[in-house]
């Protein structure tokens, strides 16, 4: 049995939330949510659990899928700047959160949410609605903003020292940095944030999503990695950027993957998402080649590979920086 659920980023805010609490002398639990580009591959995830074992507290990590991937296709309460679909993210997680709530017996979710801090999710308004569509009016706490919304039921039944809280806003960050050197937190660097709030990501994906409107997840897992090519209508070409995206391809698209790869030397595997003509392979392999040790040559040997199994060779001629730009998302 836990007192409280701390949904832990790894962030500066969510760390000094969950060594705020802890300090009180609660029994804390914290849960971290992986976004569906990290998950199901096999990543370990030792940066958050480097953090959580630092503050002594018990981790649960929730890897996201499909449920995440149905929310994005269109978010009720739309993106942010860029493709970050930040309010329903935020409220898809929470309902999660309050249903391992209920499971561990605890009183309150805590958030290292700090009004003002971001335009999109962390307004006023936003935060109270935000509280009501999840069903959390009373039960959900912002440790770090405390003092400026109405007590919750933990503070006033004083399972939560609202005293001990604080009465944080805006995007300063100078009070949790000052705490943070106080207490010697681990912290992933503070202004961080989901790919999907940074310009290129938003590209591709909002390309992505206008040419694939019922993409599945390890499509939209696919976005986090490679060099994409806009090839036709509904058909990509991604490149591996090296050797390790190599494997993480193989390992997302294990039961399904069709990709090109060098013959004479070792190299990038470029998959091929969609139906392409021999020419558009053609051209695939000429892409492919002007990332690979062979650039130079005046022609190279490409394979095409289906479930491991090569289908045909052709050669082709190393294409250039002009080709790569006339087709590069």
């Amino acid at each position: 049995m836990f007192d409280g659920i701390v949904m832990l980023s790894g962030g500066l805010d969510s760390v000094i939330v969950t060594h705020l609490l802890k300090s009180q002398g609660l029994k804390i639990k914290a849960i971290h949510y992986v976004l569906p580009f990290y998950a199901g591959i096999g990543f370990q995830h030792h940066k958050i659990q480097e953090y959580a074992a630092h503050l002594e507290v018990p981790l649960q990590i929730i890897e996201e899928g499909d449920d995440f991937v149905s929310m994005i296709r269109d978010p009720h309460f739309g993106f942010g700047k860029n493709a970050n679909p930040c309010v329903d993210c935020r409220i898809r997680r929470l309902v999660h959160a309050k249903t391992l709530m209920s499971a561990e017996g605890a009183s309150f979710i805590a958030t290292g949410e700090v009004s003002g801090q971001r335009p999109m999710s962390q307004g006023e308004n936003t935060m109270n609605a935000i509280e009501k569509r999840t069903g959390l009016k009373g039960l959900l706490l912002r440790p770090l903003s405390a003092k400026l919304f109405p007590p919750t039921d933990a503070e006033v039944k004083g399972i939560v020292d609202r005293e001990k809280l604080f009465g944080w806003s805006g995007r300063t960050r100078a009070p949790q940095l000052e705490y943070a050197k106080k207490f010697n937190l681990k912290h992933s660097p503070p202004a961080g944030g989901c790919m999907l709030t940074t310009v290129d990501s938003a590209r591709r994906f909002h390309e992505f999503a206008a040419h694939t409107p019922d993409f599945s997840l390890n499509d939209f897992k696919l976005l986090a990695y490679g060099r994409h090519f806009r090839i036709n209508e509904t058909g990509k070409f991604i490149i591996a950027r090296n050797n390790s995206e190599n494997h993480t391809f193989l390992k997302l698209l294990s039961d399904n993957i069709t990709y090109l790869q060098m013959v004479d030397s070792l190299g990038p595997m470029g998959i091929i998402r969609g139906s392409f003509t021999d020419d558009e392979l053609a051209l695939c392999g000429s892409l492919l080649a002007r990332f690979s040790k062979e650039k130079e040559k005046p022609e190279v040997n490409i394979a095409l590979v289906e479930n491991e199994q090569i289908i045909k060779q052709f050669a082709v001629v190393p294409g250039d920086d002009s080709l790569c730009e006339k087709y590069r998302i």
